[in-house]
C-alpha cells in the first residue's frame, strides 16, 4: 500500500527527535505514533517561551548558563503540562500492593508518584489502578549504587524496571532535578527508555526534544481521546509494530543470502572455478554454511555497534564500522550507479573487520579485545578470503604464494547491507530489538542446501508466507507433456495452476513460453521468487534450494513474550524446591537444556531468569565476585549462568551456531572475549540415540541374541565418558580466567576420549535406518560390527586406519543426506 506524501513527512518528523534523544531500548516507534493520530508540530517556539515562563514561576533557571533544575515536577506536570492534580496521587496514599518488599533482601521499592487511569476508564479486577507510577531520585540515573538496607548494588533506572514489573505497570517516570527518563518496562519483554535533559528544552536546538516532551506526556496523551489513542496504548502498539519489523526483516535478510550467493559465484568464476572447485565436489553447503556465517557476523556487529560496544574512535568510526562501510557504497551507488557490480573493495573490507574482531587490536586511536570463538574464526572458512579449503595449503590460493580475496562486487555488499539497516526507507536500531527477534530473522535462513542448477532453472515464490522459494528445472519441465507437467509443478511448489494460466503452462513449448505463463500482470500474481532468480539461472548456477523439513515448516518467530511465561512457569518448582532464599552455588548447579534450541529463544529466556535468580541469591547471602569494569552484576550473572547452566541440541548444526549467537548478543561486554558454549550448545537428533549399554552391545535391541557381544572391553567405555567428563568440568569452573582457546582445547581432548565411542553408536543407529524390515537391519548391523571391529580393537584403539576412515565418511555422509541421520546419544554427550 502507497504511504502519501504527509504521513511519510510527519514519520520524518519523528524520527528526527527520536533521533537526538537516541532511545535505549523501544519505547515508541514513529510509525506508531502516525499510525495511532499523533503528529509533530514543527513550530515549538511559543510553546518553548511558555516552557520558559514556567520555570522562571516555579524552578530554579539561569538563562546565560542555560542551566535547569526542576525543584517541583508535580508543578511541571499540572502547570505545563496540564496534567490534572485530582489524578495525582502521592507515596502515602498508594496501597501497599504498590510498595514492593523484596524477598532477597530488606530493601521496599517504592514509587514517590502515580497517575490515575482517567476517570472514564472502566477497570478490570486484575488491572492496576494507575497508569504511570513516578520516582525522584537526585543522582546518576545509569550509575550503581546501594542501600543501606541491601547490598544490591544496581542503579536507579533498573531499580525503577523491577518496581514496574512487580506491580505490573509498564510505564514510569524517573525525575532527577536534571533529566526525565520515561521507562517502558512490560512483564515479560526487554525494557527501554527516553531521556529528557531540560537544560536542553530551553535551546534553540533543543525544540525538537521540548515538543516530544509535549507530545509523550501532555494532558491529552494521558487523559483526553480515545483510550487506544493514549500513552499505554501507544507503547504497546510500538512493540506490536516492532514484532513485524524481524519478520520484514527476516525477508529481507533472505534476499541478502540469495544475492552473496551469486556474488560468490561471480567470484569464482573469475578465478575460473578455483576457488569453489573442492568444495562443490566434495561438500558444497560448507559454502552455503560459510555464507550464513557472514550474516551472523554482521548482525552481530551492527547490534554491537548500535549497543556501543565496539571502539568509539575516529578510527574504527570513519575507516571499520559497517555504518561507515555502508555510507561509502550509498555514495559511490549514487554516482557510479551502474556500475556497482563492476567494482571491489568492499569485501576486503568486511575481512579485515571480522579478523581485527577475532584477534583483537591495540593502537592508541583502536583498541579492541579479541574476541575469538568459531564466529570470526578466519580459518573455519578459508574460501571466504580465498583460500582454497581442503587442499595442503589452505593459506594460499592454487597457483599464488598470496591468498588473492575473493572480488565479490561492491553491489552485492552494498544490496546486503542496505537490507540489514533499512526496512521501507526507515534505518533500523538494533538497539531496540529483542535477542529473540534477531534470533527468528536467522532462523529463517536454516534448512537450505546448496545445489547446481542441472538446466536452465527460475525460483517459484513459496505459497506459505514464511515459506521459501523453490527452483525448478525449466528444461527437464518442457520435456514433460500434458498432466504430467503439472503434476510435476505442484509436486515441486505445492501450487497448482488454474484457468488460462493452466492451459498457457501445458501449451509452453519453449522456456520462454513457460516463463510468460509464470508471469502476471501485476506483482502480486507473478509467481516468479524475483529475489532468488531475477534472471533465470543457467545450468551449473549455485542455488538455495530448501529442504524437505524448510518447505513443510517454513519459519516462525518466537516472540518474547511467548516465551517469558514458559519458562517462568518451567523454572518456579524447580526454584521452588531449592528454598526460599536459594544459595549462589545452588543456582549456578542447575541445568537447563531445550532438545530442539532452534535459535536459542528459551534458552535466553532461562538466562534472563536464572540470571535474576543468582543477583538476588547475592544480594541474600553475599559472595558476590568482583564485576568486571564493563559489565554489571546482572550481565555477569548471565554470563556465569551461560557459561554453566544452559544446555542446548539441534539437528542442523547451522541452528546450533545460531543459539550460540544469540547466547553471546544476551550476554555480551564490551572487553570480554565470547562466552565459551561449544560444549554445552550442540548438533545432533535429540530423539535419535543409544545408551551406554547399548552402544557397548552395538545394538538397539538389548534383548537380541547377538547384541551379547561387546564392540569395547571392560570399563573402557566407562574411563572414556568419565575422561571426558573431567575435561568439561575443567571448562565449567574455568569461569573467565582461562581464555577460550584453552577451554577449546580442553574440548578437543573430551572429544577425543568419546569420539569412538560415539562412532561406534553412530554406526549401529546406521544399521538400524539402513531399511524398514528387521532381517535387513540386522544384516546390516552385522556387517557394520565387523567393519568396526576390523579397524578398532576393544581398547578404541585404530587397527585399520583405511578402514576407520571409510567408516567415520559413511557417519558423515549420513548426517548431510537429503534426509539426514545424525545421532545423539544423551549419556555420551
Amino acid at each position: 500500500m502507497a504511504i502519501s506524501h504527509d504521513i511519510k513527512r510527519s514519520i520524518e518528523a519523528h524520527k528526527r527527535w527520536l533521533g537526538y534523544l537516541q532511545p535505549d531500548g523501544l519505547v515508541v516507534s514513529a510509525a506508531a505514533l502516525v499510525d495511532k493520530g499523533h503528529y509533530y508540530q514543527e513550530a515549538q517556539r511559543e510553546r518553548q517561551l511558555e516552557f520558559i515562563d514556567h520555570l522562571l514561576a516555579f524552578q530554579k533557571y539561569d538563562e546565560e548558563e542555560g542551566a535547569v533544575e526542576i525543584t517541583d515536577f508535580k508543578a511541571l506536570a499540572t502547570d505545563f503540562l496540564k496534567l490534572p492534580e485530582r489524578e495525582w496521587v502521592g507515596a502515602a496514599d498508594l496501597g501497599d500492593s504498590y510498595h514492593i518488599a523484596l524477598k532477597e533482601s530488606p530493601e521496599v521499592l517504592s514509587p514517590s508518584a502515580a497517575l490515575r487511569w482517567p476517570r472514564s476508564k472502566e477497570l478490570s479486577e486484575s488491572e492496576p489502578a494507575y497508569q504511570l507510577l513516578i520516582k525522584y531520585y537526585d543522582g546518576d540515573l545509569d550509575a550503581a549504587y546501594e542501600t543501606a538496607a541491601n547490598t544490591w548494588s544496581t542503579s536507579a533506572t533498573r531499580r525503577l524496571e523491577r518496581l514496574l514489573r512487580e506491580t505490573g505497570i509498564p510505564i514510569g517516570l524517573l525525575v532527577s532535578r536534571t533529566q526525565l527518563r520515561l521507562v517502558s518496562a512490560p512483564v515479560g519483554e526487554n525494557p527501554g527508555s527516553l531521556t529528557f535533559r531540560f537544560a536542553d528544552m530551553v535551546s534553540t536546538m533543543g525544540r525538537p526534544i521540548l515538543g516530544a516532551f509535549d507530545l509523550l506526556l501532555n494532558a491529552e496523551m494521558l487523559f483526553l481521546g480515545e483510550e487506544s489513542h493514549q500513552l499505554p496504548a501507544l507503547l504497546r502498539h510500538s512493540r506490536d509494530m516492532q514484532a513485524n519489523v524481524s519478520i520484514a526483516l527476516a525477508r529481507q535478510v533472505l534476499d541478502g543470502l540469495y544475492d552473496l550467493v551469486r556474488g560468490t559465484q561471480a567470484a569464482d568464476a573469475r578465478t575460473g572455478g578455483k576457488l569453489l572447485q573442492h568444495l562443490l565436489a566434495t561438500n558444497p553447503n560448507r559454502i552455503y554454511e560459510g555464507q550464513l556465517t557472514v550474516l551472523m557476523r554482521l548482525v552481530f556487529l551492527l547490534f554491537a555497534e548500535d549497543r556501543g560496544l565496539m571502539p568509539n574512535s575516529a578510527l574504527y568510526n570513519g575507516h571499520y564500522s559497517l555504518h561507515s562501510l555502508y555510507e561509502r557504497l550509498r555514495q559511490d551507488h549514487a554516482l557510479h550507479h551502474d556500475t556497482m557490480d563492476a567494482r571491489y573493495g568492499a569485501w576486503a573490507q568486511l575481512l579485515a573487520l571480522f579478523r581485527i574482531v577475532f584477534h583483537g587490536h591495540r593502537h592508541k586511536d583502536l583498541s579492541l579485545p579479541p574476541r575469538y570463538g568459531y564466529l570470526f574464526d578466519p580459518d573455519r572458512f578459508p574460501f571466504l578470503e580465498g583460500r582454497i579449503e581442503g587442499t595442503a595449503d589452505q593459506q594460499s590460493s592454487i597457483g599464488n604464494p598470496q591468498p588473492q580475496i575473493p572480488l565479490i562486487p561492491d553491489g552485492t555488499i552494498f544490496r546486503l547491507l542496505r537490507g540489514l539497516l533499512f526496512l521501507d526507507g526507515e534505518r533500523i536500531s538494533y538497539r531496540t530489538l529483542d535477542v529473540e527477534q534477531i534470533g527468528s530473522v536467522y532462523e529463517t535462513m536454516m534448512g537450505f542446501a546448496l545445489a547446481r542448477a542441472e538446466g536452465q532453472t527460475i525460483a517459484i515464490r513459496p505459497q506459505k508466507a514464511h515459506g521459501a522459494a523453490v527452483y525448478l528445472n525449466l528444461d527437464q519441465l518442457l520435456s514433460l507433456q500434458g498432466n504430467d507437467r503439472h503434476k510435476a509443478f505442484a509436486e515441486e511448489t505445492g501450487r497448482n495452476l488454474t484457468g488460462n494460466r493452466l492451459a498457457e503452462f501445458n501449451n509452453a513449448a519453449t522456456t520462454d513460453a513457460l516463463l510468460a505463463a509464470f508471469q502476471g500482470p501485476s506483482a502480486n500474481s507473478d509467481l516468479i521468487a524475483r529475489n532468488a532468480t531475477p534472471h533465470r539461472a543457467q545450468p551449473g548456477s549455485l542455488l538455495l534450494q530448501p529442504t524437505d523439513a524448510r518447505r513443510k515448516s517454513g519459519s516462525h518467530y518466537t516472540p518474547r513474550k511467548l516465551t517469558e511465561p514458559i519458562v517462568r512457569k518451567a523454572l518456579e518448582p524447580v526454584l521452588a524446591n531449592l528454598g526460599e532464599n536459594p544459595f549462589p552455588f545452588q543456582i549456578l548447579d542447575l541445568k537447563v537444556c531445550d532438545p530442539a534450541v532452534g535459535s536459542g529463544a528459551f534458552l535466553v529466556e532461562a538466562c534472563r531468569q536464572l540470571g535474576d535468580a543468582l543477583v538476588k541469591a547475592w544480594a541474600t547471602h553475599g559472595g558476590k565476585p568482583v564485576i568486571p569494569p564493563d559489565e554489571d552484576e546482572v550481565l555477569h550473572a548471565r554470563r556465569l549462568v551461560a557459561q554453566r547452566c544452559l544446555y542446548g541440541v539441534d539437528r542442523n548444526p547451522m541452528a546450533a551456531d545460531l543459539a550460540k549467537l544469540s547466547l553471546w548478543l544476551a550476554t555480551l561486554a564490551k572487553d570480554h572475549p565470547f562466552t565459551f558454549l561449544d560444549h554445552a550448545i550442540r548438533s545432533g537428533d535429540s530423539l535419535v540415540g543409544l545408551s551406554k549399554k547399548q552402544i557397548l552391545a552395538f545394538h538397539w535391541d538389548l534383548t537380541h541374541p547377538s547384541a551379547k557381544q561387546r564392540v569395547f572391553g571392560q570399563d573402557v567405555l566407562e574411563k572414556k565418558i568419565k575422561a571426558a567428563l573431567g575435561y568439561r568440568q575443567e571448562i565449567l569452573n574455568a569461569g573467565d580466567l582461562v581464555l577460550p582457546e584453552l577451554k577449546a582445547a580442553q574440548l578437543t581432548l573430551a572429544e577425543q576420549e568419546i569420539d569412538k565411542v560415539r562412532r561406534a553408536g553412530d554406526l549401529a543407529v546406521l544399521g538400524f535406518f539402513a531399511s524398514d524390515k528387521e532381517k535387513d537391519r540386522q544384516e546390516a548391523r552385522n556387517g557394520l560390527l565387523e567393519r568396526w571391529l576390523k579397524a578398532t580393537d576393544q581398547s578404541g584403539s585404530e587397527k585399520s586406519l583405511s578402514e576407520g576412515i571409510a567408516l567415520k565418511y559413511e557417519v558423515c555422509q549420513a548426517k548431510e543426506a537429503p534426509k539426514p541421520v545424525a545421532p545423539f546419544h544423551w549419556e555420551v554427550e
